[in-house]
């Protein structure tokens, strides 16, 4: 599934122009499911905390049971090496991965030591600075360590943000804000999520059933920098009902207003703005 037009793909240790076919219909990840992936971003020449998405996708495959086969450094110059082909205006979408391909006697548990690995590159724009997402509820949940690889970004996890998008989207809404197993906001079901109450910042407290995210590990950094107090708590949906702003944090969009939430409405306000022009100038500062 194509997100983009133009795509380059990296497999076999070298890259291929277009949408290249990685997976044989009996590898493990495409019979199992096990399969983990990371994605970073490229737009204006730069490439914010590209090491960082390298490295957490090789934790992902361990947690996965996969033994990484490319070293986080080498990853980062294959990145590079493909964005060399496209302009430094381009929005780029990166998503390096890893499968199973083997699996032991049983089958289902994979042979760690046989593992596929690819790069894809896709461009992506970005999403516009004002373009808003609104949140509902879901009845579907977060899971936790002990029914599933929450301590992975694991194609497997997916189904069921799936089913929590379905759900909003049916109700006439963009997202859904999820719950943890207790029932306390998570995160939504493609990003995580902060709120601002009385000029101080809010976003849930990981608790092991969402990844906390590169890119709200920097939001917290830069707003500690910029003096605002950035609080990590448990978080109910009556909070954000209460709150000021909100806004969601992931790699695709790096910051996304939230309008409303079953009903509350929000304005962009001074603290999301600020956010994301924080974001941008410690980003484009890492070209120097």
């Amino acid at each position: 599934m194509a997100l983009g037009q133009n795509t380059r793909t990296y497999f076999n240790g070298s890259w291929h122009d277009g949408d290249v076919a990685i997976m044989r219909a009996t590898d493990h990840g495409a019979w199992l499911g096990s399969t983990v992936f990371d994605g970073a971003r490229f737009f204006d020449g730069v490439t914010p905390d590209l090491e960082a998405h390298c490295a957490r996708v090789n934790a992902s495959a361990k947690a996965l049971m996969l033994t990484p086969s490319v070293s986080t450094a080498d990853m980062v110059a294959i990145v590079r090496e493909g964005l060399g082909s496209f302009e430094k205006t381009s929005a780029v979408y990166i998503r390096p991965m890893y499968w199973g391909i083997d699996g032991d006697a049983t089958a289902i548990v994979p042979n760690g030591d046989t593992v596929g690995f690819a790069v894809c590159l896709e461009e992506v724009a970005m999403a516009p600075a004002e373009q808003s997402v609104r949140l509902t509820r879901t009845k579907f949940r977060r899971p936790v360590l002990e029914d599933s690889v929450v301590n992975a970004k694991a194609g497997c996890l997916y189904p069921n943000n799936a089913r929590m998008l379905t759900e909003a989207k049916s109700r006439g809404f963009h997202n859904a804000l999820v719950a943890d197993a207790m029932g306390n906001v998570a995160e939504t079901a493609t990003a995580n999520i902060f709120m601002v109450k009385d000029g101080e910042v809010f976003t849930p407290i990981a608790n092991g059933t969402f990844l906390a995210g590169i890119t709200r590990a920097r939001h917290m950094i830069n707003l500690g920098q910029d003096g605002t107090k950035v609080h990590e708590a448990v978080l109910t949906f009556a909070d954000f009902e209460d709150a000021d702003e909100v806004f969601m944090s992931g790699n695709m969009s790096k910051v996304s207003p939230v309008a409303e939430f079953d009903g509350t409405h929000y304005q962009i306000g001074p603290i999301t703005r600020r956010v994301r022009e924080m974001y941008w100038d410690w980003a484009l500062s890492e070209a120097v």
